[in-house]
């Protein structure tokens, strides 16, 4: 029995995965995985006397008991052993991928096909080399249908990450300016994010495309046109929708084979309205009702800082902390700037992993902030920054800085817009608004 297989078996019977000894599951499995400045072989002893079952570990110094399997290469075998749970696996796997979108896309999806089917969806962002494997390793025998969100910063990461979830269907949300540091550009992003496509071509998937967006529709050439399902707002697609408010929260009517339906639901920001009739396009097409899915997509409520409206004691807060690029930020903005409210705040913090284009893209942002006809607009970061002498708007180098400002300048019975890059850590100033 090849080693893996060995590993498995002990994963049949403790099904936990554990890579942290902080959250040490009695009977997991624990995984030394090593980082730029840990080296979790240290921590393996600690695991099993938390109550580890095994601790999987690549360096023999550590091997102290015949409960540490030692291995070459601890997080090789992590994705070895995913990959071999997911050959294991007879279920349809959605595999998600996108500039922009792609977590809210996911919860969408998980929250309306879960009316019908038992499912699993990738949990948070646990969406990279060691989340995806994590992800898979994570889905039950009982599970009908997964969800798999995969990100990526850096071109072929795609592709290696489906050679683990093995997506038997694939969407790409949108192509935006994000990570363009280590994708190399626009196109690079562009190229990274058709590895999704060129897996599902290659092992006779379907794709779900957005008729709406001539960058994914020619990515999408790849694909047989008999494996290809459509959506939009408008053209011969399994589902065809248009948005009918978004002041702040989203309505919408949607169609599918000649009938018309409205649903609410508890997203705000038009841009979102795209990724609603995914999820509505992938319900109808694994045979959910009108019924099923009005009723899913209303029964979500975002908790992740994504595109959540969260009221306070003096005002409405559109809460996207959770990330930021270009794409997303313009959005955000151009949102905002449609919505009624008698005072409206923009706090906006620093973009990261834009690597040459940084200074331009901030310039952008803060430009557009500038014009957007908002009441204050307050730019954090030091990129921002930067800019401060050039645009309007009052400028801070940390968020420290702009709660010690707001702390004595109060915003009040205002719409307020925050979001930045999750390494600004806008969340400090929620409390004070």
């Amino acid at each position: 029995m090849s080693q893996i297989h060995h590993i498995y078996q002990q994963y049949l019977s403790h099904r936990t995965i554990c890579t942290d000894t902080r959250s040490i599951v009695s009977g997991c499995l624990f995984f030394a995985l090593k980082g730029d400045n840990f080296d979790a072989n240290t921590f393996a002893e600690q695991a099993l006397k938390q109550g580890a079952a095994f601790a999987i570990i690549d360096n023999k110094d550590y091997l102290i008991n015949d409960q540490c399997i030692l291995v070459d290469d601890v997080l090789s075998t992590l994705q070895e052993l995913a990959k071999y749970h997911r050959s294991q696996l007879n279920i349809p796997v959605i595999g998600l991928t996108g500039s922009n979108g792609k977590t809210t896309t996911k919860e969408l999806i998980n929250a309306v096909l879960a009316e019908k089917y038992r499912t699993f969806a990738t949990k948070g962002n646990l969406n990279n080399h060691i989340g995806v494997p994590l992800s898979v390793l994570s889905i039950g025998a009982d599970i009908e249908i997964a969800v798999i969100e995969m990100g990526a910063n850096h071109q072929k990461e795609i592709e290696f990450l489906c050679t683990i979830a093995q997506p038997t269907h694939g969407m790409i949300t949108n192509i935006g300016m994000a990570h363009l540091d280590g994708f190399g550009g626009f196109e690079g992003v562009k190229k990274g994010k058709a590895e999704l496509f060129a897996f599902i071509k290659a092992t006779d998937g379907t794709a779900f495309i957005n008729r709406d967006n001539p960058i994914i529709i020619e990515m999408g050439t790849i694909i047989p046109p008999q494996k290809t399902v459509w959506y939009g707002t408008d053209g011969d697609n399994s589902i065809t929708g248009s948005l009918l408010a978004s002041d702040p929260i989203i309505a919408l009517e949607w169609s599918a084979k000649g009938e018309s339906f409205h649903t609410k639901t508890n997203l705000t920001g038009a841009y979102n309205f795209e990724n609603i009739l995914a999820a509505i396009c992938i319900a109808d097409f694994f045979g959910l009702s009108a019924t099923q899915i009005n009723s899913g997509l209303a029964g979500y409520a975002p908790n992740n800082n994504r595109s959540q409206l969260t009221k306070t004691a003096t005002n409405t807060v559109i809460c996207d902390f959770y990330n930021a690029n270009p794409s997303s930020m313009a959005a955000a903005l151009a949102n905002i700037t449609s919505l009624e409210a008698v005072n409206k705040v923009a706090i906006i913090g620093d973009m990261f992993e834009l690597g040459d284009e940084s200074d331009e893209q901030h310039q952008k942002i803060a430009a557009m902030a500038e014009n957007a006809n908002l009441d204050t607009v307050i730019l954090i970061g030091k990129y921002f920054y930067a800019l401060k002498d050039s645009y309007t708007g009052i400028f801070f180098h940390t968020p420290k800085e702009a709660e010690e400002w707001i702390k004595e300048n109060p915003v009040k019975d205002s719409l307020v817009l925050l979001k930045g890059s999750r390494g600004m850590a806008l969340e400090q100033l929620l409390p004070i608004l």
